[in-house]
């Protein structure tokens, strides 16, 4: 089996410079999106924990990265005294310089829509997409909500408060010409024409010989024997011929010819005296 290498090209310039080329290739930037929500139960019972102490989602995948989210209830710093909640993403896999577009969100639970959002999304970013250097390194906000607040809001609901995070992966892809090597399988046409004449579909001439007969197919003879050729589509043949009868042949010795892949020019159909045609009609 051989291969073919194929490479994508664009030509450029005139028929007088046909050994210039042009190729091009293509950057393009964009992020890999994902959302997950992570649902606080038992929020009173969660706070009071300490400062510094978390409550932490499962992991989950976005943009070939693991992630977690990070929930203080008497918040991160110790000079705030526990009067706010904190709220964070984290890398939670191994990365270097993973740069990423986040969201925090505070869900309004009464059905009013009014969210609490933190959101690189949809803004101008002077210094653009947000880094993280390795795996633990977080973003997100110290002084995410007054706890007073929360506690006397909608986003707080039967104990339980709903976060959702989305993140926004960064990713560069670059595209130029393309090479693909395409395998040329062998070249098995004998055996296919001779499946075909064996199945005998789209047969369209008979061969009498020693009282059998044989299906055969006009085109595939003609191709194969000069003389089959000018018997059916000479100037003196005639293509409506739809019986051959040969004498002077065994039927075994023929359907052995008719059957058998052999090289073109070491046999040639037609070789014995073809001694009549049954024409239609």
């Amino acid at each position: 089996m051989g291969t073919t290498r194929v490479c994508g090209e664009v030509s450029s310039g005139s028929s007088k410079s046909l050994s210039q080329s042009l190729t091009v290739s293509t950057s393009t930037t964009e992020t890999v999106n994902g959302v997950h929500e992570f649902k606080i139960c038992g929020y009173s019972l969660a706070k009071g924990v300490g400062v510094g102490k978390y409550v932490a989602s499962d992991t989950f995948m976005i943009g070939g990265y693991s992630w977690a989210i990070y929930f203080y209830p008497d918040g991160k710093s110790p000079e705030d005294n526990s009067s706010y909640v904190s709220l964070f993403i984290a890398l939670a896999s191994e990365g270097a310089d993973v740069r990423a577009l986040f969201e925090l969100t505070l869900v309004d639970q009464s059905g009013n829509g009014k969210h609490k959002v933190h959101s690189h999304f949809g803004r101008a970013l002077e210094s653009g997409p947000y880094t993280l250097k390795y795996r633990g390194s977080m973003w997100g906000y110290k002084r995410f909500f007054r706890r007073s607040s929360l506690e006397s809001s909608d986003y707080l609901k039967e104990n339980s408060l709903l976060v959702r995070c989305r993140v926004g992966v960064v990713k560069s892809v670059t595209e130029g010409p393309r090479c693909y090597n395409i395998p040329v399988p062998v070249s098995n046409l004998g055996q296919q024409l001779g499946n075909l004449l064996e199945s005998g579909k789209g047969c369209d001439v008979i061969f009498q010989v020693d009282e059998e007969t044989f299906n055969a197919h006009k085109l595939v003879l003609a191709t194969r024997s000069p003389v089959f050729k000018a018997q059916l589509f000479g100037p003196l043949g005639n293509p409506n011929t739809k019986c051959i009868t040969i004498e002077d042949m065994e039927a075994p010795i023929f359907k052995d010819c008719l059957f058998t892949d052999v090289p073109s020019g070491i046999f040639s159909w037609g070789a014995t005296p073809v001694l009549e045609f049954t024409h239609p009609g």
